[in-house]
């Protein structure tokens, strides 16, 4: 039973990646992106594609609770230095389960989302 369990979990945790997580953008240089200045990480409004202008930039290490933010948004992570940011599906940046690395971005349903997390290099 508990390895029924442990494989319907993974399964499940498969499949919600995959849902969530539709694409990536390539990395780019060390200044303003797609509007998201260099060292921010920025959250751009639903079903804005291409990236135009954010809705939201984040700057300060450590989780940022999202409010209001569902459907698919391009989530661009500008930090430099290897900085890299997390969507976590808690609030106070618990239970991450997707990292952006330094100067990434990614489409995503942030519907699942309650918080970005940003983390030191």
């Amino acid at each position: 039973m508990r390895k029924l369990f442990d494989t319907v979990l993974a399964l499940a945790t498969a499949a919600t990646a995959t849902l969530a997580f539709a694409g990536t953008a390539d990395a780019r240089a060390a200044d303003d992106w797609a509007g998201c200045p260099s060292g921010a990480v920025c959250i751009y409004p639903q079903n804005q594609d291409p990236a135009r202008s954010p809705s939201n930039v984040y700057w300060a290490y450590g989780p940022h609770n999202l409010s209001n933010q569902s459907g698919w948004h391009w989530v661009l992570n500008n930090q430099t230095g290897g900085a890299s940011a997390e969507l976590c599906l808690n609030y106070g940046g618990t239970n991450c389960n997707y990292t952006i690395g330094a100067q990434k971005g990614v489409y995503a349903d942030l519907g699942p989302v309650n918080s970005i997390k940003l983390n030191r290099p």
